[in-house]
């Protein structure tokens, strides 16, 4: 063969490789060659109007470099029709996961079906949607942060009286959890108190113009579950309009639960004005909802039962797997309460006490 004959066929072969190269980088199996080699994951964030979802946004960026992902983010500011065209964008910038946090878990449903459909894999963090597939399931058992704020509130009551339960929103996996079993544990273990049940959608507007309605036609109410941090700041000025913002040993305290761990509530908690939260761990989510994502990418799976991380994966259904981080109830006096165990305000392992 001659030499022009030979350097035609090179050629030739060369051109054909970088094209099935080209291909397979097109395909999402490989890495963004933009990106610096790295995957490129796709995070929206639910909102950035409380202190907890803050957090997160904080953490993700680091636990992205730590697992060596390129991170594109957005913020569906609580909208799902937000979230959904968010998605669109991630899928225009060829992004290989996407990990996100649905505050409407029915209405994301054909969302999730559009990534499957091309083999984009998700994890949700901090919701479960209630359809669809996602490679994994970054959450805690939401379901005991009602049962722990009961079992809190029954104890400090004595089992009579009169409590007021801020509920999230219903068209949330979460809200539906806290609410249902924490409504759950005070018919089976407190059936002498009573619960009045407050819908606010997670608006802490809402919730502090309910709870001052609930104070004024019930004043004798001792207790109040938040089922987040966003009623924190309009629950303590309802209760300081009221005169109720004692200290816990004044017998007009009123006892407070929440649920985030931020460090305001840790701090309200050490200083009396409230009694206890349900830390979700912000700096986990953003750590594992990385980790799953990527792992998802490089084509791993998992299975149910205990991990190297002090939580649980369980099977939701048939597809579904959510790893179950822990979350602690957080108290003033570190006490266990009706068979709950709790960690004081100030124990350093929680998040909220060492977010600089």
């Amino acid at each position: 063969m001659r030499p022009t004959a030979v350097l035609r066929t090179i050629v030739t072969v060369t051109s054909a490789l970088l094209l099935v190269s080209a291909c397979n980088r097109g395909s999402g199996s490989d890495s963004d060659p933009a990106a610096g080699g790295k995957p490129v994951v796709g995070v929206d964030y639910p909102r950035s109007d409380t202190d907890f979802w803050n957090s997160f946004i904080k953490y993700t960026p680091q636990s992205g470099d730590q697992l060596g992902l390129t991170l594109k983010t957005t913020n569906s500011q609580n909208d799902v029709a937000k979230l959904a065209a968010n998605v669109q964008t991630f899928m225009s910038q060829g992004v290989q996961g996407v990990v996100m946090a649905p505050q409407d878990t029915a209405a994301i449903a054909p969302t999730l079906d559009q990534l499957a459909a091309k083999k984009i894999p998700v994890v949700t963090v901090d919701t479960r949607p209630d359809s669809g597939s996602v490679a994994m399931v970054v959450r805690a058992d939401n379901r005991a942060y009602g049962t722990k704020a009961c079992q809190f509130l029954g104890a400090k009551l004595g089992g009579k009286g009169k409590v007021v339960m801020l509920q999230g929103g219903l068209d949330s996996i979460n809200g539906r959890d806290r609410t249902e079993a924490f409504n759950d544990c005070m018919k089976a273990d407190f059936p002498q108190i009573k619960v009045f049940g407050e819908a606010t959608n997670w608006d802490g507007a809402i919730a502090a113009q309910k709870l001052q309605t609930d104070l004024t036609a019930n004043p004798d109410i001792k207790g109040i579950y938040m089922q987040s941090s966003f009623a924190l700041s309009g629950t303590l000025q309802v209760l300081k309009q009221k005169g109720l913002l004692v200290a816990p040993e004044d017998p007009k305290h009123v006892f407070v639960v929440s649920n985030d761990g931020i460090p305001e509530e840790l701090k309200n908690i050490a200083s009396g004005q409230i009694d206890a939260t349900v830390s979700q761990p912000a700096d986990l989510y953003a750590k594992y909802a990385l980790f799953y994502v990527k792992a998802a990418i490089d084509g791993q799976t998992f299975k149910p039962g205990p991990t190297d991380h002090d939580s649980t994966i369980i099977q939701v259904r048939d597809g579904l797997l959510e790893d179950q981080l822990s979350a602690p109830l957080v108290t003033r006096d570190g006490a266990t309460y009706g068979g709950e165990t709790s960690l004081k305000s100030d124990d350093k392992s929680l998040w909220g006490n060492n977010l600089s």
